[in-house]
């Protein structure tokens, strides 16, 4: 017996040859449930009444050949033949696939031909973006978020009252680096609207405040929760979020004005200098790597506030840290966060530090050495005759120094012909000072003034 379900957000088909009946998934949500049919469209193949096989998306040559290869009469081995052939699904199915793709905005159906492996991807983002009218990208579930901005804009969606699907960045790294591409937006949450990209928590936060967030829902025709859902009263916390229930008005002034009491507030177990566990230890040190300034409390010397925090900001394990009032998360996340580059861009946003600028950068390698000499090559094998001539000399002065070479980036090679106002190389700096090039070099070493030079 042979047959499949197409599943999508507004209907399941069924048919064990052709789609000949369909029924509403709203009244059948144990179907989708059971077959986990989370995007649009999804087939399930059956065979004796057992699941042989899976299929997702709108792609009418691997629909062929898995119906076929179901069948019977196709090898596992053998290659798959395109769509146009039709194969065992049957002109029937293919049409009706496509019809369906087409009112669900896919277009996968257009190609005949199978896609390079950044095509697939691209298509599978594609895919995604538009697989719920409002579609949330986000670090863990909405029942269980992994970081505070995930969690924020959790409870602005439920306090817009849209349905929303989501996605667990965490569970998939090629999705999670090929977002950041195909959208141009390097962090998460992202949220996206019938495929198009609204940003990140902060411009949600701002469009809910402004009223604009429920705009482009009406006017996108998003659908709502149904009437009758209770809502929890939008108090005047931060991005309109209200307090949670259950803390004193006190209790909850306490921990606001903890929270805030630094741009950059750790509640840890223990002292940036003593921690007391692990995970505490872990983010100090991480703070310390970023050269980031911070206001610890140690929890374990207030109940209440160790008890009433995790009310507050609906977070259930320490170390949390805050900046600027926002909830980030716990050592995970900010190690996670770390390794990927978007703590140190996240610190930079929000005015925490300043950004490394070239000028920062030439800086700190021009003073890495008392004697620091920026050549083509290295000292033991220059690229150049100029550069070997300071080499030598210096070597043959007795002078330790630390070399650069300048063939290997080319941005302090053309930064610093700007910032020492010196065109050529090699370069020789003491104690940040720029003493010249080769010429320079070999007059000094002539008048045997060159180690005094590199004394003072």
């Amino acid at each position: 017996m042979l047959g499949y379900w197409i599943a999508s957000e507004n209907s399941i088909f069924s048919s064990p040859s052709i789609l000949d009946g369909w029924v509403e998934a709203e009244g059948q949500p144990e179907i989708s449930e059971a077959y986990s049919a989370s995007s649009v469209p999804y087939f399930v193949f059956f065979k004796d009444g057992k699941t042989v096989n899976m299929l997702e998306g709108a792609d009418p040559s691997s629909l062929a050949n898995k119906v076929d290869k179901v069948a019977g009469s196709i090898n596992p081995g053998e290659p798959a033949a395109p769509a146009s052939q039709g194969m065992a699904a049957g002109p029937t199915v293919l049409e009706t696939v496509k019809e369906f793709a087409k009112e669900n905005g896919s277009s996968q159906v257009e190609s005949q031909f199978p896609s390079s492996p950044n095509d697939r991807q691209t298509k599978r983002l594609q895919h995604l973006v538009n697989c719920h009218p409002v579609m949330l990208f986000m670090k863990g579930s909405p029942e269980e978020p992994k970081c505070g901005f995930s969690q924020k804009i959790v409870e602005i969606l439920k306090k817009e009252m849209v349905k929303f699907g989501s996605f667990d960045i965490l569970t998939d790294n090629q999705v999670c680096e090929g977002l950041k591409k195909f959208s141009n937006w390097p962090t998460f949450p992202q949220l996206y609207c019938k495929g198009e990209l609204l940003g990140g928590c902060d411009i949600a936060i701002t469009m809910h405040e402004s009223g604009e967030l429920n705009k482009v829902f009406r006017d996108h025709g998003v659908e709502h929760f149904v009437s009758g859902v209770a809502t929890t009263e939008v108090g005047d916390g931060k991005g309109g979020i209200s307090k949670p229930p259950g803390l004193s008005a006190t209790l909850s002034s306490c921990l606001d004005g903890l929270i805030n009491s630094s741009p950059v507030m750790l509640f840890m177990k223990g002292k940036p200098d003593e921690p007391r566990c692990g995970f505490s230890h872990k983010i100090v040190d991480i703070h310390r790597q970023e050269n980031v300034a911070f206001e610890s409390f140690d929890i374990l010397t207030e109940k209440k506030v160790r008890q009433g925090l995790k009310v507050y900001s609906n977070w259930s394990s320490y170390p949390q840290l805050y900046i600027k009032g926002d909830l980030i998360g716990g050592s995970d996340i900010v190690l996670e966060m770390q390794k990927s580059g978007e703590l140190k861009q996240f610190f930079v946003e929000e005015g925490i530090t300043k950004g490394k600028t070239l000028e920062d950068r030439l800086k700190k390698l021009i003073t890495s050495s008392p004697v620091m000499l920026f050549m083509k090559g290295t000292p033991d094998a220059p690229r150049c005759g100029f550069s070997s001539k300071v080499v030598n000399s210096l070597k043959e002065e007795g002078v330790n120094f630390g070399s650069f070479d300048i063939l290997s980036d080319e941005e302090v090679r053309q930064g610093l012909k700007t910032f020492s106002n010196w065109p050529t190389f090699p370069q020789l700096y003491y104690k940040g000072e720029l003493i010249g090039g080769c010429d320079v070099v070999m007059e000094l070493k002539n008048n045997r003034e060159l180690k005094s030079t590199l004394s003072e």
